[in-house]
């Protein structure tokens, strides 16, 4: 097998593991609130926004120091462990106690019949598992070096002593991370904050409570708690369609990164509206009994899923042009550069499942609306002096 192949391959199994494991983790936070408050009714006490609100929480302080963890014990064994902990924080479910839950939930950083819920769960910890696995047949860094190569991969593997590779990977994590530190208070990241902000805000919205939401509806029928399955896929549809699009679109744009993330707010806005008519006010915090009250509108399941696929469809705008600006503004300073991106994006993502304990659905509407509003400006102002210095250079727009 070829360097190239084995590159390919590796590529193309990471893909895999990771589709397997968040697959199966974000199906398992699309319904955990739902399962959790048809649970509350027992001896099992929890919330799964406060569930997730910890997971987030901790992810954001993990990525001050995962890069010294990954650079002492090596990529491969850091995404097993992480895969085995995704898989533990799944599995409790299948029998959960309060415990076990919350303190799953730090390592990561139900439908209504008992026997439904193990049977789902158990399929999504294998589902988990399965992913973890497949992280095993990555090829190791030397395999996938050229005969010309080899001198400098002994260099880091053959020839200098393990304490001296990890200590040069120790001091490499933390020039980035007093970089991050540095970046983080450039005109630009501030800015840029605002649109991140609004990520967290709204990946928290689509990928927990709207789900919530719609299997709180009583009036849904019998099928409000299947339509969480299917708004989830719908969500994941209009991800797949923007990202694809979009992400092709990058590749020539002479318009800039502008029209897609005025694209997003538009479309997040309207799904925000149309859900605020649809759905009740009480639907996220709803009792394991669910809600019968009525918002502006008989609600409709129709709309339900189509608000479903622009939450996606809009979360892919901005994600898209936001990894892209962040590459073209730091492409000598990227990792720095993305951890402050999911620093701040995760900690929004905790604060906001936070809230979603106590906030009835218009004032969480409200929320994105607000932060959604400055952050496309704030997106806005950055693009803009970009394509100016740009200008200044003689350098094409499209360029960017």
């Amino acid at each position: 097998m070829s360097p190239e192949t084995k590159k390919l391959f590796n590529i193309l199994l990471l893909g895999v593991s990771f589709m397997f494991i968040f697959t199966a983790f974000q199906t398992c936070g699309n319904i955990a609130q739902t399962v959790i408050t048809n649970l509350n009714s027992t001896d099992f006490h929890g919330s799964g926004y406060t569930s997730m609100s910890i997971i987030y929480g901790v992810f954001s302080a993990s990525n001050l120091v995962s890069p010294s963890v990954v650079a002492i014990v090596g990529p491969q064994l850091s995404m097993v462990v992480s895969g085995i902990f995704y898989s533990l924080y799944i599995a409790v479910f299948i029998q959960p106690a309060t415990w076990t839950f919350y303190t799953a939930s730090v390592f990561i950083g139900i439908a209504a019949a008992e026997s439904d819920r193990r049977t789902v769960f158990i399929a999504l910890t294998v589902i988990s598992l399965v992913g973890t696995v497949l992280f095993f047949l990555i090829r190791k860094q030397e395999d996938t070096k050229a005969p010309g190569e080899e001198d400098s991969v002994n260099e880091i593997l053959g020839d200098s002593s393990m304490n001296k590779s990890a200590q040069g990977k120790m001091t490499r994590a933390v020039a980035a991370f007093k970089k991050s530190i540095k970046l983080s208070f450039t005109k630009e990241i501030l800015l840029l904050s605002v649109t991140t902000a609004y990520t967290g805000l709204e990946l928290t919205f689509f990928s927990g409570v709207y789900g919530t939401c719609i299997g709180a509806v009583n009036r849904f029928g019998s099928e409000e708690k299947s339509l969480i399955g299917l708004s989830g896929i719908f969500i994941g549809v209009g991800e797949i369609l923007g990202g694809g699009l979009f992400g092709l679109l990058s590749k020539n744009n002479h318009f800039g990164r502008n029209p897609v993330v005025m694209l997003g707010i538009i479309v997040h806005f309207i799904a925000f509206y149309l859900i605020f008519f649809n759905m009740p006010s009480d639907a996220p915090i709803a009792p394991m009994e669910g809600t019968d009250d009525v918002a502006y509108m008989i609600p409709s399941k129709e709309v339900a899923i189509f608000c479903s696929f622009l939450l996606g469809l809009g979360d892919s705008c901005f994600n898209t042009q936001l990894l892209s600006i962040l590459g073209f503004l730091y492409s000598e300073d990227s990792a720095p550069a993305f951890a402050i991106f999911k620093f701040v994006q995760s900690i929004c993502a905790a604060v906001a499942y936070f809230y979603s304990n106590y906030f009835l659905l218009q004032w969480q509407l409200l929320i994105m609306v607000v932060v959604g509003f400055f952050g496309t400006i704030t997106f806005f102002t950055v693009e803009w002096e970009a394509a100016a210095a740009l200008a200044a250079r003689g350098s094409d727009y499209s360029s960017i």
